[in-house]
């Protein structure tokens, strides 16, 4: 499908700052930084939970853990997919038992993505609590899936398309909205 830009909502500045927030919510709700540790949903997500690692490590000079999650295998969708899908890896070196984790994704929309990677979590053991911290919540929801942190709330429509670009994948930091040029 071909798309065209809608609107350019983001640019490095304002993610950088949106970024920033969102880290000093995180230490704010999480005082006690020894139990918490982040996990970052493959791909984008495991970028800007990079990010917000080097955020609180500047302002705490601490190093939380940090985990990379691929839910490809806990898709509620996988059987409707025509090609078999890439699995990415998942490294996470800790354990989950009674930390509070804050999941992290580039984009919240049905909630879907989320529910897998809580499910694959749970898979490891259990957790004191998952937080969720999303760079931008479209919206949407199909299932009753809240972030706890969020840079940037986002109502978009639903034929439109959020592109998270991160200089790390893209090469620029930017957020756009994308819509279809034929319906």
């Amino acid at each position: 499908m071909e798309e065209k830009i809608k609107a350019k909502i983001m640019d490095s500045r304002k993610m950088e700052r949106a970024l920033a927030r969102m880290s000093m919510e995180i230490l704010e709700r999480n005082r006690d930084a020894g139990s918490l540790a982040l996990i970052g949903i493959q791909t984008k997500g495991v970028f800007v939970a990079q990010r917000i690692r080097a955020q609180i490590k500047a302002l705490e000079n601490v190093t939380l853990p940090l985990g990379i999650l691929d839910i490809t295998l806990f898709r509620d969708d996988l059987h409707l997919q025509e090609h078999h899908p890439k699995v990415e890896k998942t490294e996470i070196d800790f354990s989950v038992e009674n930390r509070h984790i804050v999941l992290i994704d580039d984009v919240v929309f049905t909630g879907r993505t989320i529910r897998a990677a809580m499910d694959s979590i749970f898979e490891l053991g259990r957790p004191a609590s998952i937080q969720l911290a999303v760079f931008i919540d479209r919206g949407h929801r199909e299932l009753p899936i809240c972030p706890d942190f969020k840079g940037k709330y986002l109502p978009t429509a639903r034929r439109e398309r959020v592109n998270v670009m991160l200089k790390e994948v893209d090469g620029s930091d930017q957020v756009l909205i994308m819509e279809p040029t034929r319906f």
